[in-house]
């Protein structure tokens, strides 16, 4: 079966292609990357801040199959089957949450009833694919369930 590709057919259809992009207001997006780096990190920053034993709470919110084929060691499991539970979250420390990938939108979902609950969240960019992309550490197995490691 061909693919097809498309082809502007004439130069405002190129032009428009060209001109997607905006510029961005500098005070909006001063403002955006604010809010940004306030509710999110990385997966290297998460591994220095466990390499440092900060007191926080990972969790992956994947579900438990793909959890025990692995996971951030020390993570706990909480799919969205049991958000509701809230188990294993802490009121007192950073809530890390983390699902599959950039494109999954499990993590901020979560964090939005976890932060309505009144958890204090974080999401880790890039979910667990970004996690094993910088060959981090990854323990498998069994997921932890009732208790936070870092309690």
């Amino acid at each position: 079966m061909p693919v097809e590709v498309f082809a502007p057919a004439c130069r405002w259809q190129k032009e428009m292609l060209m001109h997607q992009i905006h510029t961005p207001d500098p005070e909006g997006a001063q403002d955006y990357f604010r809010r940004k780096v306030s509710y999110s990190t990385g997966p290297v920053e998460l591994s220095h801040a466990l390499e440092a034993h900060e007191d926080l709470v990972v969790v992956d919110v994947r579900e438990a199959e793909d959890y025990d084929k692995g996971h951030i060691p020390g993570s706990i499991n909480l799919p969205h089957s049991r958000w509701s539970t809230h188990e294993g979250l802490r009121e007192d420390v950073p809530n890390v949450l983390l699902c599959y990938s950039s494109v999954c939108h499990l993590g901020a979902k979560a964090g939005m009833e976890f932060a309505k609950a009144g958890f204090p969240v974080l999401e880790m960019d890039g979910g667990w694919e970004s996690w094993e992309e910088h060959d981090l550490p990854v323990e498998k197995g069994q997921a932890h369930r009732t208790t936070a490691l870092r309690q």
